[in-house]
């Protein structure tokens, strides 16, 4: 069974989705379509100047590399790579503007533009800015620039490699690879900050990487394959130790993804079970979590099926917002006390990602619909 890369298989299911405005997605009471024009949205932090930043996929592009490197297998793969994902930053009242792009993407599909990876997540160490590069890499169409980890200028829009993961990956194979769903270049989707450090999330391998953006070493926190399989994890916060949740294979088994909790020395100590297809997970300032669910139906992944839910320590499980359309990325909360999250995080269709905004009492409340 594929991961479906992620979001991929998945969102092949997005192509008939183009004909579906984004802004249908607002919601209920309390939920509202906050900024749209967005290139398959997927991580989001606010920064120190209270501008909500926003990690784009892009949308892939048309440089191939078949018979220079090994190839991410069909399907999804081969990948065709190109220099279309970016990241923006948006206002309070909505507005965005590029913080820098040209960035790698990569997708397949006639035009590369199917099942994107680029820009994944980004994270801020004080006032500076890092970007969290999937689409990077030989295997993703683009030799030249390599899956990592870069420092970003946000006044000016430069940026300086700190990690090359694609290196560290290459050179520290996991226990338990799958090799029909085995990506070279890895599939970095989530990243955060602690204590001057960045961790992030590999889910195709199973990875928990801390770099040092100081001098870019790299360490494996935490091989996933070797003690849990193939479970593709792919969000991950931090409050005291690090949860992490999982994507799981496809087709969907509702109830089948979980939350691990780990150590900074990379231990597993806890687990809590019952959720679907995780793809964000967030904090709020009471350390309550709440958990991004890419598909909850039964089988193939469906269009209005996305969920928030609130994981309570208890193990309860409560349901906070339902359908959303392929959100995908950690989830953000703003001063203003509400969350923002990515949806329709990976469509074809040139600005067709939106960042929604759910009200503080919404997260208090069940039963809100987003449709």
């Amino acid at each position: 069974m594929k991961h479906a890369h992620l979001i991929t298989a998945a969102l092949m299911t997005a192509a008939g989705m183009a004909a579906v405005a984004p802004s249908g997605a607002q919601a209920a009471d309390g939920v509202s379509v906050f900024a749209t024009g967005f290139n398959n949205p997927r991580g989001l932090k606010f920064g120190p100047d209270g501008y909500l930043y926003v990690a784009e996929a892009g949308l892939g592009g048309t440089r191939s590399t078949i018979g220079q490197c090994p190839q991410v297998p069909a399907p999804p793969g081969p990948y065709s790579g190109g220099r279309t994902a970016r990241i923006s930053k948006v206002a309070p009242n909505g507005q965005r503007t590029t913080v820098a792009d040209r960035l790698p993407s990569a997708g397949t599909g006639s035009g590369g533009n199917n099942n994107d990876e680029g820009v994944a997540d980004v994270a801020f160490i004080g006032d500076e800015l890092y970007a969290l590069i999937a689409g990077g890499g030989c295997s993703h169409g683009n030799p030249d620039f390599p899956a990592g980890v870069i420092r970003v200028n946000r006044h000016d829009g430069t940026w300086r490699l700190v990690a090359d993961l694609s290196a560290f990956l290459a050179a520290h194979p996991v226990a338990h690879p799958n090799p029909p769903d085995f990506e070279p270049d890895g599939t970095l989707f989530s990243m955060i900050a602690v204590h001057h450090k960045l961790y992030a999330i590999e889910p195709n391998q199973g990875r928990l990487l801390e770099i040092n953006p100081e001098d870019g070493n790299v360490r494996q926190l935490l091989d996933f394959s070797a003690s849990e399989g193939h479970i593709v994890p792919t969000a991950v916060v931090f409050d005291g130790v690090f949860r992490v949740g999982n994507l799981n294979t496809f087709p969907v088994a509702p109830g089948s993804a979980k939350i691990l909790d780990v150590t900074k020395r990379g231990r597993i100590v806890d687990e809590m079970p019952g959720l679907t297809a995780i793809t964000g997970l967030a904090l709020d300032h009471d350390d309550r979590l709440f958990v991004l669910e890419l598909s909850t139906a039964p089988g193939a992944p469906t269009p209005g099926s996305g969920k928030i839910v609130m994981a309570r320590d208890t193990g309860e499980i409560e349901e906070i917002l339902t359908g959303l359309t392929f959100p995908a990325g950690n989830m953000a909360f703003g001063p203003d006390g509400a969350l923002y999250v990515s949806n329709f995080s990976n469509l074809g269709t040139p600005g067709g990602g939106q960042i929604l905004r759910v009200e503080g009492r919404v997260l208090e409340d069940q039963d809100n619909v987003a449709n």
